[in-house]
């Protein structure tokens, strides 16, 4: 009995306390929604999993993110900003900024569309967080995880964890939460509106604009040049055409692999004593009013612009500037041809999208420059 005892108290089991017992039912919810649902399985998937990994009881501390361990180290690229970037990167080389440079007034819907960010951001001062806390819990509502992640580890990177997994489960909610916003603040007749067939947009300008984008950023807001930067060069090396097999590595291989490390070190970040506090509960609610308020700004200046437009511009491709790419234009079309299978919205809903990336990552840098 007492060899019994011995071999027992080795196990995980004699060791596993309740609150990692709730972290691995998180853990394993999270994996069902990736694996079963869908839901941004890129990354929920690694980070669902990183999270099972640190809460299970028994591994020893240098085998995880302790220094010694494996994800400790791997965890340096996420602590000194380095993924984030790189994933913008990628982006850039997988996006077509066409849609906005032929209807340069998308910009205005994706700033509109951060609203949610300083809303969520006022509320959380509210609720007796920090200037830094509140900053990076608001960015949530830009609907861009590399984005949170980045501004996180910068000014709270005790929150990562659950700032991470709200920001990636919201964006995977996209489908859920936006389209009843969106027929609560628009009518019938304002979803049905058609409009008329953008420009085609030449080479040369969209040669011309990630280079634009990146001086005058650059001059506004430095703090933002790591992520603006990272994101126009990439899509310069895709519109140049001249690096074809650059292009597909930067947005394959390149890609996938940081999206594995960056998920998993995250999601190992969200451990039970973390994670089971009030602060993470305070983030999982501003993180999804920040979400919904970011759509609601959005489609509230695309009811404006249809107003001054004398009804060309359908109000609902403002819920496309949250930079949810490229699902949140999905949803609209989606909501569009509900109404009218004959209208298309997506190029439309594209210009707004894209500009929200652009956007959010606009606002984490006015918040780094704040906080930082």
């Amino acid at each position: 009995m007492e060899l019994l005892k011995t071999l027992y108290s080795t196990t995980g089991l004699s060791m596993l306390t309740w609150q990692q017992f709730i972290m691995i039912i998180v853990a394993l919810i999270l994996l069902y929604l990736a694996i079963k649902r869908g839901y941004e399985p890129y990354l929920l998937l690694p980070i669902s999993f990183g999270m099972l990994l640190v809460n299970l009881p028994g591994v020893p501390k240098e085998g995880l993110m302790e220094p010694g361990g494996l994800l400790y180290y791997l965890y340096q690229g996420v602590k000194f900003g380095i993924y984030p970037p790189l994933i913008f990167l990628a982006i850039g080389a997988s996006t077509d900024f066409g849609p906005l440079i032929a209807n340069p007034k998308s910009l205005l819907l994706g700033a509109a569309a951060q609203l949610g960010i300083f809303l969520a951001f006022t509320g959380a001062i509210l609720l007796g967080l920090t200037g830094r806390e509140a900053a990076s819990i608001g960015i949530i509502g830009g609907a861009d995880g590399p984005t949170a992640i980045y501004l996180t580890t910068k000014l709270a990177p005790d929150l990562l964890g659950p700032i991470a997994v709200a920001a990636y489960s919201y964006m995977a909610l996209v489908p859920i939460i936006q389209p009843p916003i969106i027929k609560l603040l628009t009518t019938k007749e304002e979803r049905k509106i058609k409009m008329v067939q953008l420009r085609e947009v030449s080479k040369t300008e969209k040669i011309l604009f990630p280079i634009a984008v990146t001086i005058v950023v650059t001059l506004l807001i430095p703090s933002a040049v790591p992520l603006i930067g990272m994101l126009m060069l990439g899509n310069l090396i895709k519109e140049s055409g001249v690096v074809g097999n650059l292009v597909e590595h930067v947005k394959g291989a390149m890609l996938y692999c940081i999206t594995i490390v960056l998920g998993t070190t995250v999601g190992a970040t969200a451990n039970a004593q973390t994670f089971l506090n009030v602060t993470t509960l305070k983030i999982l609610a501003l993180g999804l009013f920040a979400f919904a308020f970011g759509t609601v700004g959005g489609v509230l200046f695309g009811k404006l612009m249809c107003r001054l437009s004398g009804g060309k511009v359908n109000p609902m491709i403002g819920a496309a500037g949250v930079s949810a790419v490229p699902m949140a234009a999905r949803v609209v079309q989606k909501v569009g041809q509900e109404e009218n299978p004959s209208n298309f919205l997506l190029m439309h809903a594209m210009g707004p999208n894209v500009a929200g990336v652009i956007g959010s990552a606009v606002a984490a840098g006015v918040l780094l420059i704040i906080f930082k």
